[in-house]
């Protein structure tokens, strides 16, 4: 190949090279693939600081009604006793015929409030109930840090749970005619990281 060729190819071979891995990397995201965002910077205040977001996430609607303080439920905003006389049941998935999943499947159906879904959807057990309605800050800051009453989980359970389960997820898109959970997600990630490193600081009560 002649000089002059070669300089015409050289360039055109590293733009298609180029063009080639912008159009992976698009078709990576397309692909159903996590595109790592920045991360949020925990709130000021240290740990303490930190728990007042988690706690503001966890009064949410989409997190207290299913950390009820009775054996129903709750549902929509205003946090109403399930319809149906929906129970807990012993293990959470719901009792007799009307089990959790009987209705709420691995995704939100389509339609104002039709029942919402994603994968795994149930209540704690009765026997470890994990009550978030009603709880003063200093209640379930306390509560939450405490192996005998939050699930038997460690701290980094904990954190792994409101980090990527699923049905902690739904709280941000949690289908028409609800709200999503006020606090951005990188947000509680962040202060429930901010809380644990700075030692579980809770409230005076």
């Amino acid at each position: 190949m002649s000089a002059a060729r070669r300089s015409v190819a050289t360039p055109l071979v590293a733009a298609l090279v180029l063009a080639a891995a912008i159009g992976a990397a698009i078709s990576a995201g397309c692909a159903g693939r996590r595109l790592e965002a920045q991360p949020a910077q925990p709130p000021p205040g240290g740990s303490l600081g930190a728990w007042a977001v988690v706690y503001q996430v966890l009064q949410s609607p989409r997190c207290m009604n299913c950390h009820p303080a009775g054996e129903a439920p709750l549902q929509g905003d205003a946090s109403l006793p399930h319809a149906q006389n929906v129970q807990r049941g012993a293990m959470g998935h719901g009792r007799y015929a009307l089990r959790c999943d009987s209705c709420h499947q691995e995704t939100n159906l389509p339609g104002p409030h039709l029942p919402p879904g994603a994968p795994g959807w149930h209540l704690p057990r009765r026997d470890e109930p994990l009550v978030f309605e009603g709880r003063s800050s200093a209640e379930l800051c306390n509560q939450l840090k405490d192996p005998e009453r939050n699930g038997h989980k460690t701290l980094e359970e904990l954190f792994a749970h409101m980090d990527h389960d699923p049905v902690v997820l739904w709280g941000w898109s949690p289908g028409e005619g609800r709200n999503p959970v006020p606090v951005p997600h990188a947000e509680l990630v962040a202060a429930m990281r901010a809380w644990i490193d700075g030692g579980c600081e809770c409230p005076e009560p």
